[in-house]
C-alpha cells in the first residue's frame, strides 16, 4: 500500500494533548492504557512534550500500594489552529485549541465557482482569525476540501465538485493570511479528527466513510493515515458498481457516487416526478419521513448499493472499526435496513462482526479535521507537511520559549 502518512508517533503526541485536554491530568500509565500505546513509547513522547513546554509535571496521584504516579497536565499556552472545510456552497470554520477542543466556529455562504472565489475565501478566513481572542496565537490554518492534493504543503488542488483544476490554493492563502497553511482532502482530514478526537481513538485500523454530495473514505492503517501515491487513497465514490450506469462527474459511468450521491438521489426522484426541478434532497427526505413509498425506496436502493460496495472494501482492508459520516446520514433511518442486510450479507464470515458506527451530521467536525492537520504538524517527523510543518513548529517553539 503506497505512501502511508506515518505519523504514528506524531499522531500519538497530538492524541496525548487531546486526551489531557478532554479528560484532565493523567499519569503515563493511564495514557498508555487509554491510547493503546506501549509504556516506553509514552515515556518517550511525554518527555518530548515536556521539553517543548506543552506539558507539565503535576502532583503525584494517590497510591493503592504501589509507587505513586506522577500526573501530567497541559500547559495553558493560548495556542490554537484554524480549520476550514470548503464545500461548493459554504465554508465552515473552527478555531481549535492545542488539545483539539473547539473555541469557536462559524459557517458562511460561499460560491466555489465564482471567478473571485479565491479572494473571497482569503477574506473569509482572515476575518475569522481577526475575530478571535487577541491573546490567542494561531499556529496555522488547515484546509479540507473535496478533491486531490498531492502534497499538503504545496496545496495545488484538483476538485471536480468545486470546479477547480490545478488551483495553487496553498500559496494564495499563505500570501493572503501570512500564516502557514496545510491542505488535505476533506475526508482524510476527517479521518485524522476521528483518530485524535472521535470514535477511532485507540483504534489502529479504521475506515472512515462519508456520504453526501460525494462519497469518500479515509483509511487509517496501523495508526497512520494512508494517502496513496498522490493523496488520492480512499476514493471510494469512484468504485465502479454499475456497468453503463449514470455519468459521474469524474467522466466515467456507473461510479458509486453517481448512483448514491445526493445529486443521483435527487435525479432519481425527479425522474419519477416525485419532486419538481426546483426541489432537492431535503424534499425527498421529508417525503420519506412522511411515509412516501417511492421516496423510501430511493433511499433503500442507495443503502443496498452502499452496503455491498462497503463490504468489498471491508473484506480487503479488514478494519477494526467503520465510521459513517456526512450529510447523507440525515436520512440514515431510510438507508439503514437495506444497508445492514447488504453489508452483513456480503462480508466474509470472519468480518461480519466489525462494528459500524453512524455519526450525526456535524459540519464542525469536518472543520476540526482540517484544524487537526495543523495540530499534528509540529510533530510531523516524516515531513508529510513539508515546509509548512517546519513553519508551524517554529511558531510553536517561539510561543513556548523552548528549543525543540
Amino acid at each position: 500500500m503506497a505512501n502511508a502518512s506515518r505519523p504514528s508517533a506524531d499522531v500519538n503526541r497530538t492524541a496525548i494533548l487531546a486526551h489531557l485536554g478532554v479528560h484532565g491530568p493523567a499519569s503515563r500509565a493511564d495514557l498508555a492504557r487509554s491510547l493503546q500505546v506501549s509504556p516506553p513509547l509514552i515515556t518517550q513522547l511525554t518527555r518530548d512534550l515536556l521539553a517543548d513546554g506543552l506539558l507539565e509535571e503535576l502532583s503525584e496521584s494517590t497510591s493503592r500500594g504501589g509507587r505513586p504516579a506522577r500526573m501530567l497536565g497541559l500547559v495553558s499556552t493560548g495556542l490554537s489552529a484554524v480549520g476550514v472545510k470548503i464545500a461548493p456552497d459554504h465554508v465552515a470554520l473552527v478555531e481549535a485549541r492545542i488539545d483539539g477542543s473547539v473555541r469557536r466556529s462559524s459557517s458562511v455562504p460561499f460560491d466555489a465557482r465564482t471567478p473571485i472565489a479565491m479572494a473571497v475565501l482569503g477574506d473569509l478566513i482572515a476575518g475569522f482569525i481577526r475575530d478571535g481572542a487577541p491573546d490567542a496565537l494561531v499556529l496555522g490554518v488547515g484546509v479540507g476540501l473535496p478533491g486531490s492534493i498531492a502534497h499538503q504543503d504545496e496545496g495545488v488542488v484538483d476538485s471536480t465538485q468545486l470546479g477547480w483544476n490545478q488551483v495553487a490554493l496553498g500559496g494564495l492563502l499563505r500570501r493572503a493570511l501570512g500564516l502557514p497553511v496545510v491542505l488535505e482532502n476533506n475526508v482524510n482530514a476527517l479521518a485524522i479528527a476521528d483518530k485524535l478526537f472521535g470514535e477511532a481513538q485507540g483504534v489502529r485500523d479504521a475506515l472512515i466513510v462519508t456520504i453526501g454530495d460525494g462519497v469518500g473514505a479515509g483509511i487509517i492503517a496501523e495508526g497512520a493515515l494512508v494517502r496513496g501515491r498522490a493523496g488520492g487513497a480512499g476514493d471510494f465514490g469512484h468504485v465502479p458498481v454499475r456497468e453503463g450506469g449514470p455519468l459521474c462527474q469524474c467522466g466515467n459511468r456507473g461510479c458509486l457516487e453517481a448512483v448514491i450521491g445526493q445529486n443521483a438521489l435527487v435525479n432519481d426522484a425527479r425522474s419519477i416526478r416525485l419532486i419538481s426541478d426546483e426541489e432537492a434532497i431535503d424534499e425527498v427526505r421529508a417525503l420519506a419521513d412522511a411515509g412516501d413509498a417511492d421516496a423510501k425506496e430511493i433511499f433503500a436502493n442507495a443503502g443496498r448499493e452502499l452496503g455491498r460496495a462497503l463490504a468489498g472494501v471491508m473484506n480487503v482492508l479488514d478494519p477494526e472499526l467503520v465510521v459513517v459520516h456526512g450529510e447523507g446520514v440525515r436520512a440514515w433511518a431510510h438507508w439503514a435496513p437495506s444497508f445492514e442486510l447488504a453489508v452483513r450479507g456480503a462480508l466474509v464470515p470472519g468480518k461480519r462482526g466489525i462494528p459500524i458506527h453512524v455519526e450525526d451530521w456535524a459540519d464542525e467536525r469536518w472543520a476540526l479535521g482540517a484544524a487537526a492537520l495543523v495540530l499534528a504538524t509540529p510533530f510531523d517527523a516524516d515531513g508529510v507537511a513539508g515546509e509548512q510543518g517546519r513553519l508551524v513548529r517554529e511558531r510553536l517553539v517561539e510561543s513556548t520559549g523552548t528549543h525543540a
